[in-house]
């Protein structure tokens, strides 16, 4: 079973750059993206990403789904076995 867990979705944040990349250092899972540094066009970025990746289909509002790490974390792991028992 393929999962996603926080140190990937840290490193494809890093790889995006334009944030301070220590922001990303410690406990960041609750922390909203905002306070990261990312914003809505950052995050759609960061879809896309995740899109080519994983082989999964993100659709444009599951940004609204992703207000911190831990809830993108969560949400693309719901993708991944969706698409694992389809």
């Amino acid at each position: 079973m393929n999962t996603f867990d926080l140190d990937e979705l840290r490193g494809i944040l890093r790889g995006m750059g334009g944030a301070d990349e220590a922001a990303l250092d410690g406990d960041i899972a609750e922390t909203e993206f905002g306070y990261l540094g990312y914003d809505s066009l950052a995050l759609l970025e960061l879809c896309n990403q995740l899109e080519r990746r994983y082989s999964i289909q993100i659709s444009d509002d599951a940004v609204l789904n992703m207000p911190t790490p831990a809830k993108a974390v969560e949400y693309v792991n719901s993708l991944l076995m969706a698409e694992e028992r389809a």
